[in-house]
């Protein structure tokens, strides 16, 4: 099983950055899918950005409509970590972010990370 550790969540005010980070074990983790999510209270758990493996050290990049330009994902495949950063950020952003790893058709989550933007 893939352990998945999100870090980086805090409070900024709108406009502000902050950068994500997901930690994920095992030795294959230039393999994974790998993708951050967000959720709030009463919500369903919305997609936000991935970065899928599409074979040998090539990637494809996907965001939701509402962050496009806005968030870019990116990941350091020596240290097993997918990052988020996310700049000019909305109150709307608020939520926690989780991570998923996907590896031979499993996923797994992390236990997610809060982002509170103020207006």
């Amino acid at each position: 099983q893939v352990q998945v550790v999100e870090s980086g969540g805090g409070l900024v005010q709108a406009g502000g950055s902050l950068r994500l980070s997901c930690a994920a074990s095992g030795r294959t983790f230039s393999r994974y899918h790998m993708g951050w999510f967000r959720q709030n209270s009463g919500q369903d758990r919305e997609f936000v950005a991935a970065m899928r493996w599409n074979g040998e050290n090539t990637y494809t990049e996907d965001y939701t409509d509402a962050v496009k330009g806005r968030f870019t994902i990116s990941r350091d495949n020596a240290k097993n970590t997918l990052y988020l950063q996310m700049d000019s950020l909305k109150p709307e952003d608020t939520a926690v972010y989780y991570c998923k790893a996907t590896y031979d058709g499993k996923d797994n989550w992390g236990q997610g990370t809060q982002v509170t933007v103020s207006s």
